[in-house]
C-alpha cells in the first residue's frame, strides 16, 4: 500500500522553509516565519512546539542538539530528507496551484 504525502499547514511549510539554510532552534523559527510572511504568521510557542512534535514524528525534521542558555534547554532542529522532498513538493503544487489562478486570468475577458 502507497503512503499519501505528507499535507502541511501554511504556518508548518514556513516552519520547514526556515530550516533551510539550517539548523534553528524555536525562538529562531518563530522569528523566521514571521519575517518570511512579513509578519501575517508569527507561531506561538505552544503552536510551534506542537506542530514540531507532529512534524519529527512525520519524520520531517529532527532535534540536532541542545544547549543551555540563561539556565534554559534550547533544542535546535534540522530538516531531513523526506522534510527537504515534502517542502519541494509543497512549493510545487502551491506554483502549479498559483499558475492555474494566474493563466485564467490572463485569458480573454469576461462579460
Amino acid at each position: 500500500m502507497r503512503k499519501r504525502p505528507v499535507t502541511l499547514t501554511e504556518a508548518q511549510y514556513f516552519m520547514l522553509a526556515a530550516l533551510l539554510d539550517g539548523p534553528l532552534h524555536g525562538y529562531g523559527i518563530i522569528k523566521a516565519t514571521e519575517q518570511a510572511t512579513g509578519g501575517r504568521l508569527k507561531p506561538a510557542v505552544g503552536t510551534l512546539y506542537g506542530a514540531l512534535e507532529r512534524m519529527e514524528r512525520a519524520g520531517l525534521l529532527i532535534a540536532d542538539g541542545e544547549e543551555i542558555v540563561d539556565g534554559r534547554a534550547r533544542r535546535y532542529y534540522r530538516l531531513t530528507p523526506k522534510g527537504n522532498a515534502t517542502l519541494d513538493q509543497e512549493a510545487l503544487r502551491m506554483q502549479q496551484a498559483a499558475a492555474f489562478v494566474l493563466t485564467r486570468r490572463r485569458g480573454p475577458a469576461r462579460a
